[in-house]
């Protein structure tokens, strides 16, 4: 469920009464008769006027401004993560990080503070991903080796490892772009190995999923490079449907001109 209660009967409601009532074994219809209800009224507690009302309280802080330190460093990587800080990470909980998480509780129906606690940091972890060292010490990762199928011809060489992708003329490295890929999560993992590029449509829109797909090269059934305007805003928080999504659109933009059908497609881990 959200974090917010509707009072409204919604398509999330449904989903969670379904979730609760496959899990204990009853028929997931997504309606709460009198055994769904029974079943939810033993496991949970009476909710408080400010449980069913939204009424929310700051918790006990765990960080705010003046701390300094690798927690902070960890949240301060975070939030840059999805978009809410933009300059370096320094592990000193300063004014820019006060707004930062001032913005993101906002946005999040948590009181607005700009200091964590426990419901901002739970948050903000469920939203992010574990920063790395590079992402911790504002290093600019560097791509790993060229695969050797990415050293002749013309190829679009996509390395999950350095979660990048880069244009090659004949070995020699034309364009780098930051790349996000599918997930094993949801079962749409981006298909590793060559391949070819088959079709090209600058202003594709999945027949699936409905969303648009700008700037899209197709090279492994329903997979293709593209555009993300999800990826830009929010980063690596999430993924894509197996695509090779692209946040930078000038770049991308200049890419689809100088691609052909036909041009190799490598995807591997350095």
């Amino acid at each position: 469920m959200p974090e917010v209660t509707t009072g409204v009967y919604d398509a999330a409601t449904k989903q969670a009464v379904t979730g609760f009532q496959v899990k204990r074994h009853l028929k997931g219809t997504g309606v709460l008769d009198r055994v769904t209800w029974r079943r939810l009224q033993a496991r949970t507690e009476t909710p408080t006027h400010d449980a069913k009302y939204n009424v929310f309280h700051p918790g006990p802080a765990i960080l705010q401004a003046g701390d300094s330190g690798d927690d902070v460093r960890d949240a301060q990587a975070r939030l840059k993560q999805i978009a809410w800080i933009y300059g370096d990470v320094t592990g000193t909980y300063d004014k820019g990080t006060v707004e930062a998480v001032r913005g993101f509780q906002g946005k999040r129906q948590i009181p607005v503070t700009g200091v964590i606690d426990e419901r901002t940091l739970d948050r903000l972890h469920a939203m992010t991903v574990t920063p790395s060292h590079e992402e911790l010490f504002n290093i600019e990762p560097k791509p790993g080796a060229l695969d050797p199928r990415c050293r002749t011809g013309r190829v679009l060489c996509i390395d999950k490892t350095s979660r990048t992708l880069r244009w090659v003329i004949e070995g020699k490295v034309q364009l780098t772009m930051d790349a996000r890929f599918g997930s094993t999560l949801n079962d749409t993992p981006t298909r590793e190995g060559l391949f070819h590029v088959y079709f090209m449509n600058a202003d594709h829109v999945s027949k699936l999923y409905g969303s648009s797909m700008p700037y899209a090269m197709f090279f492994s059934g329903g997979q293709a490079v593209h555009y993300s305007s999800d990826f830009a805003t929010v980063g690596y928080y999430g993924a894509s449907h197996g695509c090779v999504n692209i946040r930078d659109y000038d770049g991308i933009k200049w890419l689809f001109s100088q691609v052909r059908v036909g041009d190799a497609v490598v995807v591997y881990w350095s």
